[in-house]
């Protein structure tokens, strides 16, 4: 990895119904965006948010977002390409992506080179609950991790709740991820989106860039941006506010790891990859691969969550 301009750009989408001429406005305002964040930054990394050309919870039915999508390369994400050859820049966005048959949805991420040319495209592997085919939703899980080498390092992306789970994470810094994109559209709680980047980025000491939705979606669920971009060690480096923006950092890896703590003359002496007890780990495999759940949310009350579901209202992530 070599030091570089990073930047994370957070949209609203158009909070009416979703329609391809929906689309096409998300596109322009994102593309408007990105350019305004390049003029004044420089950046040769820039994220945007999970969906963003459509908005997260698309409030019809997957078949109907299947005809409103395309296959990856297709039309849904030619501007993006478009707009990095035009601006000289890596960009990551997310997007819905058309499956093999109609009504099978994949919600993916891209990365794409400098040039316009698609690099990879990684398919959220943990949907949220509401979002989950299998129980009502409109997204088929994907299977694989995504790690792409480019000009600026080894980048590697996780979607939004994803973040929630250390093993892809982990699975993506062994690969050899020293950038992490996380585009999302959470809205939990501030805390737990500063907890989980965090963690992730300090779990297998890279850089996290995360970028998430502001605004109000198509089915009308509120996100309050907050993007960041954490370091190696754990630290907030750029964080943005609940509006439509930008915010960016240096990523220099001759610095990332050079104190225990930001600011601190105490010289980091531990590195969470290679300090691994991989004896333990292959011991209690089969324990970590195995079926579980937690016994607590068993004994717990029904939550605000379960409230929702039951009136049919939309609960996002």
């Amino acid at each position: 990895m070599r030091a570089l301009t990073a930047a994370a750009v957070q949209v609203a989408p158009d909070s009416g119904p979703l329609s391809a001429h929906s689309i096409a406005g998300n596109t322009a305002r994102a593309v408007e965006l990105v350019r305004a964040c390049h003029h004044a930054t420089r950046a040769e990394l820039i994220v945007l948010p999970e969906s963003v050309t459509t908005g997260f919870t698309p409030g019809i039915g997957s078949e109907a977002l299947w005809d409103l999508v395309s296959e990856l390369p297709g039309p849904i994400i030619e501007p993006y390409l478009q707009l990095a050859a035009e601006l000289g820049t890596h960009l990551v966005l997310g997007t819905y992506e058309r499956g093999p048959e109609r009504g099978i949805i994949y919600n993916a991420a891209v990365v794409i080179d400098p040039a316009g040319q698609l690099l990879g495209v990684y398919r959220k592997s943990h949907p949220f609950g509401t979002e989950r085919a299998d129980r009502g939703g409109w997204v088929t899980p994907g299977e694989d991790p995504l790690v792409v080498e480019t000009e600026l390092g080894k980048i590697g992306v996780i979607i939004c709740f994803d973040g929630d789970y250390p093993e892809l994470s982990r699975i993506t810094a062994v690969a050899g991820a020293e950038i992490i994109c996380r585009p999302s559209a959470l809205l939990r709680s501030a805390d737990l989106w500063e907890l989980t980047n965090r963690a992730r980025a300090y779990d297998n000491h890279v850089y996290l860039v995360g970028a998430n939705a502001t605004g109000v979606d198509p089915a009308g669920v509120i996100y309050f941006g907050n993007s960041m971009i954490v370091t190696p060690i754990a630290e907030v480096v750029a964080r943005a506010a609940s509006h439509e923006s930008w915010v960016s950092a240096r990523l220099d890896p001759a610095t990332a790891m050079a104190s225990l703590t930001p600011g601190s003359s105490v010289a980091q002496s531990f590195d969470h990859l290679a300090d691994r007890n991989l004896p333990l780990l292959r011991k209690h495999a089969g324990t970590l691969l195995g079926e579980a759940h937690s016994s607590l949310a068993a004994q717990s009350a029904p939550s605000v969550q379960d409230e929702r579901l039951r009136s049919d209202q939309p609960v996002a992530e």
